[in-house]
This record gives C-alpha cells, structure tokens and sequence, in this order.
C-alpha cells in the first residue's frame, strides 16, 4: 500500500517533520480497462424496462469501472478514480454507490455520474476489507477491516453538509475527501478529550459495533438492516444489531478464518465460506450450524445465492465455482479456470466472477432455477467433512465442469508484476503477468518499446549502461502499474545534461534536474488553470515561469488550454512532456483531507498548499529547489608515473559528479598550453581553480571552458587522456560513474593524466 507521509509533526515534538510525498501512477494506453486482480462486483438494475444494466468492478488498481451491460456486449461508461490503493468492496446503497480501500477509506459517490465522489469516510485505522448493506434500509451500510473495527454507516448523514466552523477551502479537498483530520473522525471508543468532542461537533460517527479482537474479513446485513453478521481471523462468526451496534451472539464451528458470509433475507439463515474449505449453513433462531458441505478443496473466498436462498454459488482458491443445493447437499462444478476466484454477483440467469485477474467473466447460471443446472448430469454429494473432497480429487474423481468457457469476458490488462529501474534513471524496464516485456520512459510516462514475450534478465543485461546517476525516486507495482515516488529533497539529487535530453539549441553545459522538470510536466495543467484563475495578474507566487527557471531560455513544446484564456499556455521540455490521451495520476495527501488521487488533466487549478506539497507548489511554480546534499564529488589529477607531462594543481579539485572527462581533459590542456595556471575561477563558467579553501573547485556551469580564442578539445593538441586505475577513461564519462564504476574506493578518487601514445 502507498503510505503517504504524515501531513506534519502535530505534537510538541521537535523531531524534524518529514514533508509529504507526491506520487504519480502511470496509466496504460488503453485507460478503460482493468490492469489489477477484481476484488468486488456490484449490479445495479435498469430502472426501466429497455433500460441496460450496469455492473461496477473495483480492483486492485485502485480503481472502480461502470459497465453498461448489453447481450453481448459491454461498454466503459465511467471510471472512479480517488482511492490510493486497492478497493476491496463495494456495495450500492440506494441512489450511492459506496467502496472502501486498503488506502483506511470510504469513498461515496453517484453511480450514475462521471465518477467524482461525493464524500470521503475516515474511520478505519487499518485496510478496509468488507462492506454489507440492507437491500430495503438503503441508507444503513456496515465496514470492517483489518483493525478489528465494524462501524455502521448512515449514509444519509454521512452526506449532510459540514458545519462551516473553518474556511470553506478546508471543508472539501480534491475527491470529495473529508475536510476532517483523521484524529477528528475516531469511534465512539476513543478517549474522550476535549479536543475530541470539539472536532467530532464538525463531522459524522457511525456507530461502533465494537468486540472484534482481530481482523474482519467478512460482513452480511439482511434486507431491513436488522441484523448483521461478521466474520474473520477469529475463526467465529458474530452476530450483531447494527441499530446500536450491541452484539448478539456468537457462533462456534469453522477451524479457519471466515472469508465469506450471507445472510437470507429474513435473517433468519446464514452461510459462511472458510479457509477450512468448508460452507456452513447456519440457523440463527436455534443459534447452531444445521449443515456442513465440504465442496472445495481450498479457502473458500465468495458466496451467492439465489433470491430464495435455496442454492448457494461458491468459489475460492482453488480456482473452482461450484453450484450447491442446500437442502439435498448436491453439488455441481460450473467451472474451473486458472485464478482463484475473489467474489461473484448473481444477474438474470447469469452469474458475473471476479477473480485475481484483470478480467471479469459472465457465466450462465439458471439464478431464477438452479435446478435446471442438476438435469445436466455430473452432480456429487457434498460430504459433511473437509478431506472428503480433497481425497476424491486426489483419486482422481474429481469432477468435470460444465462449462469450459465462459460466455463472455469483459479483458483486462495484463499488470506489472516485474520491473527493474535502469542506470540512466528516466528508463525503467517491466514484465507483465502474460510476460510481455516493456521498456518505459518515466519522466513522460510512455511506453518507448516493446519488446513482447522475451526474457527479462537478458534483456536488462542487454541495456546495461556503465552510468552513475542518485536515485531520485522509490517505486512499486502494487497497483498492476508503475507508481513512482517522489521525496524531498532526494528527488532533487539527479541532473543531467540538456544535451544528452537531446534538447535542440540548449548551451553544452546546462543542467537539468530530472525532478524539477518531472513536476513542471506533472503539474502544467494544473500551473495553466491556475493561472487562468488569477487572470493576468503576475505575483511571485502565481508566475508560472520566473526569472530563476533554468529553463527560460530552451525551446519548448507548449500546451495549448482549451478554454480561450489568456496567457494560457505553459511550457514543459519534450522530455517530460506527459502524454494527454492516457494521462499519468497524482497520488498526494491534503493538510486535512488525507490522500488523495487524481489525473493531472482533472486537475482544476484550485488546489493549494492544503492540498499539494509545498515544496512541490515551490519548484513549479518559483523554480526553487530545497536545499540538497553536496552533489561535487573530490578527486585528485596527477601525472602518470613516468610522463614527462606535469602540470601545477592547487591540491584536491571539485567538481559536479556529472562532469565529463573531457572537461577535465580541457584543464589539463589548458594547464599546459598557458604559460601560467589561471587565477580563479569565475561565477560565469570560466575555467580556473580557486585555492582560497585548500581544494580547488571547477565552476559549476561549464566547469572549465576554454579562454576566447582556443580550440574545442577534440581538436587540441597535444592529445591528452586520463587514466584511472591503470584504465584509460571515455571522454563521456562523467566523474560519477568513474567513480561508481572504475574507482570502487571510498577514498577520494585519484584521476592519472599523460599524453596518448602515438
């Protein structure tokens, strides 16, 4: 999971407060397609009769989808982008269609719109894993998670407008996130201080239904929101009164963590899915289990059933749905894939499954008569004991599916499961679960090859460069897709000359900070609407490019905004020129709102230091850089033992680490051909050492340039090379990589100089 730094040092601490990241996820071309395991399905019915239906699929990319559901046929009609991590559930609550994440979070939103959420909830202190809802109670929705927490949800209120008791801006963050700080939202078991009570005033509490000692996995709520049951690591099933969250009862039997329950309508029936492999079915009135089926041979993770809750649909880990008849315990193999099964929603005659790919399958089922599966033959009885299953699968009985395909798929996209980040640090090499090799350009967030199905080890030997540049970012793969972490002030570690950006009319030895420029074509969007907000008015604080920018003199591609303001462009480099058509999302967290997520075109330009970092705000906007480690790097220049070449140097030199051999060849040159050493260097870029300190230092632009009048020093003569550890060096090298590569010492690095041998 992204953890996104804490939003400041809020205590009395004088601990140094560690500023919050900014994460950018990069997003495949084809954006209306799944790239992480389906966690969760949710239909939503036609409210007309020649309406179309539409299913919602939220999945590990972090990400939900709406589909419009045709016979054939189904189309990407919405994307709901807030979540920073996986979603684990949703479920559609009346006219809300509610998810909760591994990123601690509720997010609710309008099924039926373009994908804004309307609120974010903050109670969890851990994942988020499960949501139960009551079909006919439409605005009660219960939560569980890994924090051995269950809060009942009045959705309704929960959607009240806030007090207005701070600024407007603080009430409502980008997403629809809670103007709240997390300490604002805590259960009703939290401490209750003053500073409590004052918050708790400004927001919503759902109810605690509190007695779980560790993880919840599993939640159902019957139809009226009367009764609710959970389940999870405690291997016990709890049954609770949501309206106040007092508990009931408590149900003994399975040997393993509960990963799936459901309640009949009534309230009165419940069945539980286990990792014992085992599906129970429970009398609640007689407080005992009534029925046992050793169905699977693994977990089981999801159940559905029939509106009359007389036959039960099964999956789990061991890639497997079965079809069960409750009361005559016979059971049937549907069908049988590659991934495990995560969760299924029942439509019509047809049976929707999700599982750890990015795919999701329709499946015919007979939901309105199950019964009419049986007639097809190859039905077993589910014996009342876990082995009974696993032995008859090891003699090889096991039985046969009914189908063999499904009846359609909606495809997903392969996800990132692989990926190694090259030396040159702008190209990171990846492999996806169909194996598929790519190689990807992070700092415009494209895909520059592919290389399909070939070896990934070969091919990152294959594109070894002897380079040295800092790490300037941290990523992952979580999400099925290239997520690339940025902190200060390491991010601002890495430069790189124009030049080698291959930047058209850019001076020799201008250097580029792959981070400022990486945020510049983050945020040019968001700088452009910005500017358009303030109108025409130049401040220090609303200049897109200032005086100081390193890059006011290159040529640059523009971005033309739309909308007919003035002064509506800003300019980016072509190398961080981040692609329009399948933009990269920001993943950030507010002052007060917690994390959030969103695609750098939807950015509207009213998001401020509550929202963004600072320091990300300060770059973009005042081309100011924080203050960095020493980015010089030490070295020694003497004569190779034996040449009849000396030269006078004025003790240890410094220079940037990406300087080039060349230009240390260029000073020795010009140390030979002078008849005196130089005096100093100057602040311009001209060539000289300065021996004020003891160590001299090559200026920090062009670190030493020839004096008016002298030759490039390809064309110099005599030809000088330089050594280091008996090897002659590249003239491209930079010093850096000298040292990373050939010197492989801690000790300063000591560069040998003579005359190239005839």
């Amino acid at each position: 999971m992204h953890r996104v730094a804490s939003a400041g040092n809020t205590s009395n601490s004088t601990r140094p407060r560690k500023e919050k990241r900014l994460t950018y996820v990069l997003n495949d071309a084809d954006d209306t397609k799944h790239c992480g395991g389906i966690n969760c399905l949710a239909i939503l019915n036609s409210a007309t009769p020649n309406g179309c239906d539409n299913l919602f699929t939220g999945s590990r990319d972090g990400t939900l989808k709406r589909w419009a559901l045709s016979d054939n046929d189904a189309t990407c009609s919405a994307t709901f982008e807030s979540h920073v991590d996986w979603v684990n559930d949703a479920v559609l609550a009346g006219n809300n269609l509610v998810s909760c994440s591994s990123d601690t979070t509720l997010k609710i939103w309008n099924p039926l719109s373009d994908g804004v959420c309307s609120r974010t909830l903050r109670q969890h202190s851990d994942y988020v894993t499960c949501l139960a809802a009551a079909e006919k109670n439409s605005n009660i929705v219960a939560s569980g998670g890994l924090g051995a927490e269950v809060f009942i949800w009045d959705i309704d209120a929960a959607l009240q407008p806030l007090a207005k008791t701070v600024d407007p801006k603080e009430e409502e963050l980008p997403n629809g996130n809670l103007g709240l700080p997390l300490s604002s939202l805590r259960g009703m078991n939290t401490g209750n201080n003053m500073s409590f009570h004052n918050n708790q005033s400004r927001g919503y509490s759902p109810i605690v239904a509190k007695g779980h000692k560790e993880s919840v996995y599993a939640l159902a709520m019957n139809d009226s929101g009367t009764l609710l049951v959970s389940g999870g690591t405690e291997k016990v099933i709890r049954v609770w009164d949501p309206r106040t969250g007092s508990k009931n009862l408590k149900l003994r039997g399975h040997a393993d963590n509960i990963r799936a329950l459901l309640l009949d309508s009534t309230g009165r029936f419940c069945l539980s899915g286990s990792s014992d492999s085992m599906i129970r079915l429970w009398d609640l009135g007689q407080q005992r289990c009534v029925h046992s089926y050793a169905v699977h041979t693994d977990s089981v993770w999801a159940l559905a059933s029939n509106s009359t809750f007389t036959h039960v649909y099964s999956g789990g880990r061991d890639l497997s749905l079965y079809l069960t008849d409750l009361s005559t315990r016979e059971s049937l193999l549907l069908y049988t894939k590659e991934h495990p099964i995560l969760q299924m929603a029942l439509q019509d005659d047809s049976i929707w499954v999700a599982t750890t790919d990015s795919s999701v399958h329709r499946l015919p089922a007979e939901g309105c008569n199950p019964q009419k599966v049986f007639e097809r033959g190859g039905s077993f009885l589910a014996g009342n004991l876990s082995f009974t299953r696993a032995r008859a699968s090891l003699e090889g009985s096991a039985p046969v599916p009914v189908y063999k395909e499904p009846s359609f798929t909606i495809p997903g996209i392969p996800g990132i499961v692989q990926y190694e980040i090259l030396n040159n640090r702008r190209h990171v090499l990846t492999k996806d679960t169909s194996g598929s090799v790519k190689l990807w350009e992070i700092t415009r967030g494209v895909v520059i090859e592919d290389y399909g199905k070939v070896s990934f080890d070969e091919k990152k030997e294959e594109l070894f460069e002897m380079v040295s540049i800092p790490a300037w970012f941290a990523m992952d793969t979580r999400l099925g897709s290239l997520s690339i972490h940025m902190d200060t002030p390491q991010c601002f570690s890495a430069e790189m000359y124009a030049v080698d950006l291959n930047i058209a009319g850019a001076p020799e030895d201008l250097k580029i900070n792959l981070a400022q420029e990486t945020l510049r074509g983050l945020l040019v969007h968001w700088a452009a609407k910005r500017r358009q907000r303030s109108g025409s008015q130049a401040s220090s604080n609303g200049n897109v490019a200032s005086s100081n920018d390193v890059t006011r003199n290159l040529p640059h591609s523009k971005i033309e905004m739309d909308d007919g303001a003035e002064n509506n462009t800003f300019v980016v480099l072509p190398s961080f020129e981040f692609a329009t058509d399948s933009p990269p999302s920001i993943v950030t967290e507010g002052s007060h709102g917690g994390p959030w997520r969103k695609k750098i075109t939807d950015l509207d330009g009213t998001e401020d230091e509550k929202d963004l970092p600072w320091w990300c705000m300060d770059c973009v906007l005042n081309g100011r850089l924080p203050p960095r480690e020493n980015t010089k790097c030490s070295f020694h220049l003497q004569a190779c033992e034996g040449s009849s070449v000396q030269i006078l140097t004025q003790g240890k030199l410094s220079a940037p680490r990406i300087l080039r051999i060349n230009k240390v060849i260029n000073y020795v040159i010009e140390k030979m051909v002078l008849d005196k050493p130089l005096d100093g260097g100057s602040s311009d870029g001209a060539s000289g050492l300065g021996s004020s300190t003891g160590q001299s230092q090559l200026s920090t632009l062009g670190d030493v340039s020839l004096r008016p009048g002298m030759k490039p020093w390809q064309k110099m003569k005599p030809s000088i090379e330089i050594l280091c550890n008996n090897q002659v060096l590249s003239p491209e090298m930079s010093l850096a990589t000298v040292r990373t590569y050939i010197w492989k010492k801690p000790e300063d690095l000591v560069l040998n100089y003579r005359l190239v041998p005839k």
